[in-house]
């Protein structure tokens, strides 16, 4: 048994350097990995939720400037997420499948049949391109199925729930320490490669004076409203738990994340912040949470909008400009998409989903709409897939967002539960404000933290039982501990009387 381990090993080693001779260092690389894969999957078989946690680390880091795959940036996500779905269906008894069966996964559904369409449009008479358009189709629909159904197949219970959200703040300040040691520390060759070349004109501006940081994220954009969204949900959770030891965690976590936002210098993060806690002063049935919310995001409003206080502040002076009419930064962009209807006006299911990166010829009267910069999600949707297609994409997101609003107004009864739905919803209302501004919507790590969490939102009323269960246990041990701590200091209090 040994030395046919041995001998599998050495021709490995063998086509690994024919591989690396004949092929190059990829392939190499590839051979080389096989034995790491094969243990992974084995793994997985027997430990599905370390595959769960697995892509969760890898959703985060997918877009680290010092990190350079072989392969397409998307398919570490695309086949953990799928290997995790053919676990499940394999283990198919204890596939809680009533548990997906919502509102969610229909608009989902339709959203996805309607990108599946799309392969048929030939608007720019180029053919139809399979390969292209299914890495367009599977970016901008069947990335959001996969997600919907790995978090509503395994998240299971509310351990799991406190786990999956312990690790994605963990995951967030990390990418919040990460924009500090840019700042503070500087960035590493890879990154600096990259802001000195790709990244310069959008990153160093103000004549070189002010630098838009990124972290671990695409571009700062995608940080910003990443990270935005990310602190309106964890200052959420901390405001309606019961537990101290979350409680603190998660607080901690919303304030460095706001925090984190500012270096980012994305403008737009400051109204997805605002969207995210006003959609909060609806859900939070209570007027002690919404009179306090309105006052200080209406003071808040007011000094960025009418006053130069903290104008010192670059960071600061730049988020102000949002609120600046005659800015030209959104006036070029008003100025594009007024362009852009003109074309689109002839093509109502857009351009197609497979045009695009330079395969349009230059004759083609829409040549200008497949290189034309976006500048945001829905108008990249709308490019590609018409006013049609933005249409099925709006409205199959206000279903789904509504029913999960509805999940957390009338199916959910413990107050901590129902805060930390209201918190994944505000975050999902924040992003996708932050999707009507930026291009960030579909990126990583977004897309699968924020639709995820959308559909652990139907999951919540499944968990409740046990949550509320679990949630007395530690009230009742937190509240024993303060018992005997306040015995002891009047117990201290006592004896130095005496003496």
């Amino acid at each position: 048994m040994g030395g046919g381990r041995v001998v599998l090993l050495f021709l490995l080693f063998l086509l690994a350097m024919y591989e690396l001779v004949t092929a190059g260092f990829n392939a190499f690389a590839i051979i080389c990995l096989l034995p790491i894969g094969v243990i992974f999957v084995i793994t997985s078989f027997r430990q599905r939720m370390f595959t769960f946690w697995l892509l969760c680390i890898v959703n985060y880091f997918i877009q680290l400037k010092n990190l350079a795959l072989p392969i397409p940036m998307s398919l570490p996500n695309e086949m953990l997420e799928i290997l995790l779905l053919g676990l499940a269906i394999m283990d198919v008894k204890d596939l809680k499948m009533e548990r997906t069966l919502n509102i969610m996964l229909a608009s989902l559904l339709v959203w996805c049949a309607y990108c599946t369409l799309e392969i048929l449009n030939d608007t720019c008479n180029i053919g139809i391109d399979i390969g292209s358009w299914y890495t367009s189709a599977r970016m901008m629909a069947f990335q959001l199925l996969y997600a919907f159904l790995v978090f509503s197949i395994y998240i299971t219970s509310s351990k799991l729930l406190i786990k999956y959200l312990f690790l994605w703040g963990g995951l967030a300040l990390f990418a919040v320490f990460w924009v500090w040691k840019q700042q503070n520390i500087g960035f590493t060759d890879a990154e600096n490669q990259w802001i000195q070349t790709r990244g310069r004109l959008t990153h160093i501006i103000q004549g070189g004076s002010l630098i838009r940081y990124f972290s671990i994220y695409s571009d700062a954009a995608n940080y910003g409203v990443g990270i935005a969204s990310t602190g309106v949900a964890f200052l959420i959770f901390g405001i309606t738990n019961k537990i101290k030891k979350y409680k603190y965690f998660f607080l901690f976590t919303g304030i460095a994340c706001i925090w984190g936002m500012f270096p980012s210098g994305t403008r737009t993060a400051t109204f997805c912040l605002a969207a995210g806690f006003l959609t909060y002063i609806f859900l939070s049935k209570s007027v002690k949470i919404a009179v306090p919310f309105s006052i200080f995001f209406g003071i808040a409003f007011f000094i960025l909008a009418f006053t130069n206080i903290g104008s010192g502040n670059q960071q600061i002076r730049r988020m102000r400009s949002a609120f600046d009419p005659n800015d030209a930064s959104a006036n070029v962009r008003t100025i594009n998409q007024a362009a852009m209807k003109r074309y689109m006006q002839e093509a109502p299911w857009g351009i197609g989903m497979h045009a695009g990166g330079g395969n349009v010829p230059a004759n083609n009267k829409y040549a200008f709409m497949s290189t034309v910069p976006p500048d945001s999600e829905y108008v990249f949707i709308w490019i590609h897939t018409g006013r049609i297609g933005i249409t099925v994409f709006l409205i199959t997101t206000v279903i789904m967002l509504f029913g999960a609003c509805w999940v957390v107004l009338f199916r959910i009864n413990s107050p901590s539960l129902r805060g930390i739905g209201a918190g994944l919803c505000c975050a999902f209302v924040s992003q996708q404000l932050g999707g009507y501004g930026n291009q960030v919507l579909m990126q990583f790590p977004n897309c699968l933290v924020f639709y995820g969490g959308l559909s652990i939102v139907y999951v919540l009323p499944f968990l409740e039982k046990e949550w509320v269960e679990h949630e007395e246990e530690l009230v009742a041990i937190q509240e024993e501990k303060k018992r005997l701590k306040l015995e002891a200091k009047k117990n201290k209090r006592v004896k130095s009387s005496f003496f």
